[in-house]
């Protein structure tokens, strides 16, 4: 069956942020799972970039560039264009308080940063590109966590394949994190069965989309909305 389909990813490219709180090279159990996924990706011709968002000053907020609000110091300008430039985009971080990291909420608000930037076809920026999540954790936290992400991805334009999360978490409490040889998260076979679905699921979900020039452009351009265009939208209170 695999002989049937293109398994060469050579003309995509994927962008990993790791939202851990530990700036390298302290060792990133989130690290982990993206190391599996990533692997899978460069086996078929996936150009991966990956950082660290604490490793970089990455202000705060909710606009292209802070320093044009009151910060010194913004780095996001600078690594936007490998995370706008990416056809796979996966956010990855740990689960803190039950929730997502404060890095993964601050690149979120940066990434809304850009939502109401539009495309030559007048779509939001992001059309075209598709998003996944990685969550690793020591309590309860893995769908909750990528609820929040997934959801933030599509609301900004990417498009979510089928199963785009995975994550691991140990027991309740402290206890052995994913790296940890006494953990057994490497060999958990859940965990590493959805990594692979996700990982595949979001090479599929960008070639189909690369390979009919991302999703057609009628019925969400805003530019046409703004300038009259309804596309059959009728309200049913005047009929």
């Amino acid at each position: 069956m695999n002989s049937q389909i293109d398994l060469d990813f050579s003309d995509l490219k994927a962008t990993f942020i790791n939202c851990t709180l530990k700036r390298s090279p302290e060792v990133s159990n989130t690290q982990g799972l993206i190391d599996i996924s990533k692997l899978i990706m460069r086996k078929h011709g996936v150009q991966v970039n990956e950082y660290r968002s604490i490793d970089h000053s990455i202000a705060p907020g909710v606009y292209p560039d802070m320093t044009k609000h009151g910060f010194e110091v913004d780095e996001w300008p600078s690594l936007w264009p490998t995370v706008f430039g990416a056809d796979i985009l996966v956010l990855a971080g740990p689960i803190w308080l039950g929730d997502n990291s404060s890095e993964m909420k601050k690149v979120i608000e940066r990434l809304y940063a850009h939502s109401g930037e539009r495309n030559k076809d007048g779509q939001w920026a992001y059309y075209g590109r598709v998003g996944g999540c990685l969550i690793t954790g020591n309590e309860d936290g893995i769908k909750h966590c990528a609820m929040n992400i997934l959801y933030s991805l599509q609301h900004v334009g990417y498009v979510i394949p089928p199963q785009a999360d995975a994550g691991w978490i140990g027991e309740a409490g402290p206890g052995p994190s994913y790296l940890d040889a006494e953990g057994g998260g490497r060999d958990n076979d859940f965990t590493n069965r959805n990594t692979t679905f996700m990982t595949w699921n979001l090479m599929h979900t960008a070639r189909m989309l690369k390979q009919n020039g991302g999703i057609p452009a009628y019925g969400n351009q805003a530019a046409a909305w703004d300038a009259g265009t309804r596309f059959d939208f009728e309200n049913p209170e005047y009929r």
